[in-house]
């Protein structure tokens, strides 16, 4: 009984998201998919004007841009970028976001190859996936 449950407890601790795994997947282009509202209300989005890009060094420092994406793998953007610095708090992986107008934070409750999700503080629940350019081989 007692190898049960030390077997247990070994595979649930190792299924457990270890927020800092999660860093290793927030770089790159994410096209947001849907949106759940604090009252369980979802958004779909099916076609983006824009996407997101985001950078996170190894000194948990970065960026996130928009970018409006074209043929061929090109993406046209401004200048303007939202600075990011990412922690880790209470086992949660945290993303700060700041601009010379405001501050705020999300939650990464999700982030694999193909999946981002965070939620903000206004409990509003952002799921990502990863974009795949358009290429058109006209050859």
């Amino acid at each position: 009984m007692k190898r049960f449950l030390l077997l247990l407890f070994i595979l649930l601790s190792s299924c457990t998201n270890n927020p800092e795994n999660y860093l290793e997947h927030i770089n790159g282009y994410w096209e947001i998919e849907e949106v759940v509202l604090p009252d369980g209300t979802k958004r779909e989005y099916r076609i983006n004007e824009t996407i997101d890009y985001l950078k996170i060094n190894d000194s948990l420092k970065g960026f996130r841009k928009k970018m409006k994406p074209g043929l061929n793998d090109t993406y046209y953007t401004s200048d303007d970028a939202e600075a990011i610095v990412a922690r880790i708090e209470n086992n949660k992986l945290i993303l700060q976001y700041s601009t010379p107008y405001s501050i705020w934070e999300e939650v990464v409750l999700e982030a694999n190859k193909e999946r981002l999700k965070v939620v903000n503080e206004e409990k509003v629940v952002y799921l990502y996936k990863r974009y795949s350019p358009i290429n058109l081989n006209l050859e």
